[in-house]
């Protein structure tokens, strides 16, 4: 039984449901927590959580929860000790490196355990053990938004939206993803700040618009370099910075001079009034003008590139590191977990030839994981240890995905739940959530220091560090996990910078570790982390490695190849505020508030295929087929041809229909928000 380390009180901590970790109260009486609501004080959401947040209870107590290590035996489980399941798999590890190799068995990180800093254990223990091959969900995230930034910028900015005048919200919908995020945003357009969303979805960010854009999935990159051709043509930039801090503006110049309104128009759907606003607006209120992105934009054929195009317009307009503008932020010095993993790379981690650049960002791709499990090439890839992702739902081609991970020799996953993708392995541990264990965060928004607090002791569902830990020992190598707990571990990660957990433990609203300054790169020697010291509009390291060097636009599939076929175009991966991806689809409130999944149709469009709200109908794709219900919308709500179905669902699971073909050639990111589709009454 689960029970909590203090009897009676109120604890405050952190939420980690989301990635916006808000500040909570959770109220324990007679050693069980019966409440959980907001910080008051805390700086990010000053008193307000969402609905996951308070589902945090309800997952601590799940009837569901996985409590005991599991081990298949034919079609059944059978409950084990902890110690036997590392004993086994530490035996089974041994054998497969025996035969194979190190680098056969991959390591995978997800965040369904809470976000935490699990990466830093998982790529230590990968290192540990000789194996360049780490995965994490991030290359089916938000590392291609990562990837566009730093080659223009060298990080990837904060927007200070409480001083911008203008705001442009693209491709991320805040009210669902990241709620405090949303009350900043208002507050800053209650203030007289212009708000523009950009979405072919007229989300719940957008009702709140000044200007809603509406726009064709995958086209973003089209806007962006017509909206800096405009700047360029009337002087709406920044000369001096652009002449003392960029490279390549006169290439960038002649090439968006391509972008003429009457292209950009045809390409987006975006009228050239529209296009004319858009980029005047932001150019006039800059350099206090923001631009905020998110996963909208991550999945598409040509990503990166369109994200560069999105990262150069501040850089134009002179909003770097400007107040109201987009700042660059300021790490914290921690302890480094992680060893060199560069060093490993002479052992060629499964996709590193194919997508160098994500690698040398620290990913090797997940997809590529799946053919060498299914062909053995590059090599057997034929172990994997999976914490807290569900790839049989959420990663492209899923039929796929199921094939690979069912055919492993050793496939162990560590979860809260036994999720679709458990439910292939061959050993399945508990996890700990979130009230489960101790850790370190930090908020490089805020430029703030948390330390969360372990409320319920769970002696099964272990922390990541035990884990680690523990099975390390099993294999010989426990010299790498020399801490005795995660409290040991916190403490050695502060060390560099002054802080202590004691002063961490008294501040559960944080520590600030060091003020928010503006313009910092001024009177620096080399002001910017890219390789020539200055914001990039070209990349000579992109060139080097064969790409071309400028933030080239190439049209979405669906536009460039006539497919009476698949009429429709799919995107999906929406966020409802309930769920996190896959996750929470089994607390039983939100199910009766969410009880299936549903396609999104224009009504005109429902219209001409003839389907009703309601009705169940057939969506098809090259790849695979699923069946789901009809929700139609408002003309004004989605795009015209585009449909939409939310992920993570078993009922309906949108990566039946998705493809691991249609890449884009940086960083490898699957088609998932701009898929020919076709849609059939059943």
């Amino acid at each position: 039984m689960a029970e909590t380390m203090t009897r009676d009180g109120v604890v405050q901590t952190l939420c980690r449901m989301c990635d916006d970790h808000c500040g909570i109260n959770v109220y324990i009486k007679e050693g069980r927590i019966i409440n959980i609501d907001g910080m008051e004080h805390h700086p990010w959401n000053k008193g307000r959580i969402c609905p996951k947040g308070r589902a945090a209870l309800d997952i601590a107590y799940s009837p569901d929860r996985l409590r005991k290590p599991l081990k298949r035996q034919g079609n059944d489980w059978l409950e084990i000790s902890m110690e036997q399941a590392l004993t086994e798999i530490a035996q089974r590890m041994k054998d497969i490196q025996k035969e194979y190799g190190d680098r056969s068995i991959g390591i995978w990180k997800g965040e369904g355990v809470g976000f935490n800093q699990q990466e830093g254990y998982a790529r230590r223990f990968a290192y540990a053990i000789g194996t360049p091959n780490y995965f994490s969900n991030n290359t089916q995230c938000s590392i291609a938004r990562k990837i566009g930034y730093f080659l223009v910028r060298g990080h990837k900015p904060v927007p200070d939206l409480e001083k911008a005048k203008c705001i442009i919200i693209w491709g991320v919908n805040p009210p669902y993803s990241q709620p405090q995020l949303t009350r900043m945003v208002l507050d800053a357009r209650e203030r007289g700040a212009r708000l523009i969303v950009i979405d072919p979805r007229q989300s719940a960010m957008a009702r709140c618009a000044d200007l809603y854009v509406p726009i064709k999935p995958a086209t973003d990159g089209a806007l962006a370099l017509g909206m800096i051709n405009l700047m360029i043509q009337n002087k709406w930039y920044d000369e001096s910075f652009v002449e003392n801090y960029t490279v390549g503006f006169n290439e960038l110049a002649d090439y968006a001079a391509k972008f003429t309104d009457d292209y950009v128009s045809r390409e987006t759907g975006i009228d050239e009034k529209t296009l004319l606003e858009i980029a005047k607006t932001f150019a006039r209120n800059a350099p206090r003008a923001a631009i905020f992105t998110g996963n909208g934009l991550d999945h598409c054929e040509n990503c990166v590139n369109n994200i560069r195009a999105i990262a150069s317009i501040g850089v134009l307009c002179g909003c770097v590191d400007h107040e109201g503008g987009e700042l660059i932020p300021e790490d914290l010095n921690l302890n480094a977990l992680v060893p060199n993993w560069r060093e490993l790379k002479y052992k060629q981690p499964i996709g590193s030839k194919e997508y160098p650049v994500l690698y040398d960002f620290g990913e090797n791709h997940t997809l590529l994981a799946m053919d060498a499990i299914l062909t053995g090439k590059p090599y057997p890839l034929k172990g994997l240890i999976l914490t807290a992702a569900n790839p049989a739902l959420t990663n492209a081609n899923s039929a796929k995905v199921t094939k690979a991970l069912s055919s492993l020799d050793l496939f162990v996953v560590r979860d809260l739940f036994l999720t679709e993708t458990a439910k292939l392995a061959h050993y399945v541990l508990p996890a700990a959530s979130f009230l489960e264990r101790s850790e370190l965060f930090v908020n490089k928004q805020f430029q703030r220091i948390y330390k969360t607090t372990k409320i319920i002791e769970n002696k099964e569902c272990v922390d990541e560090y035990t884990f680690w830990q523990g099975l390390a020992h099993k294999l010989g190598m426990g010299d790498y996990f020399p801490w005795r707990n995660e409290e040991e571990v916190n403490a050695w990660l502060l060390e560099p910078t002054g802080i202590t957990l004691k002063e961490l433990e008294t501040k559960p609203e944080g520590q600030e570790y060091k003020p928010i300054e503006y313009l910092k790169y001024q009177n620096q020697p080399r002001p910017f982390n890219t390789a020539s010291g200055k914001m990039e509009f070209t990349s000579n390291y992109l060139k080097e490695l064969g790409y071309h060097e400028l933030p080239e636009y190439h049209s979405p599939s669906y536009l460039t190849e006539a497919n009476g076929k698949f009429p429709f175009v799919l995107t999906s991966g929406a966020r409802n505020v309930l769920f996190n991806n896959s996750r929470y689809r089994n607390i039983p409130r939100f199910v009766q508030a969410v009880p299936f999944p549903e396609i999104e149709i224009n009504a005109l469009d429902a219209a001409q295929i003839r389907v009703v709200d309601g009705e169940m109908v057939c969506v098809s794709s090259e790849v695979g087929s699923i069946q789901i219900r009809v929700k139609v919308v408002h003309p004004c709500e989605i795009v015209r041809g585009t449909v939409e179905i939310t992920h993570g669902w078993k009922e309906a699971n949108v990566n039946l229909l998705t493809t691991d073909q249609f890449n884009d050639p940086i960083s490898g990111f699957p088609m998932l928000k701009a898929l020919p589709v076709d849609i059939r009454k059943i």
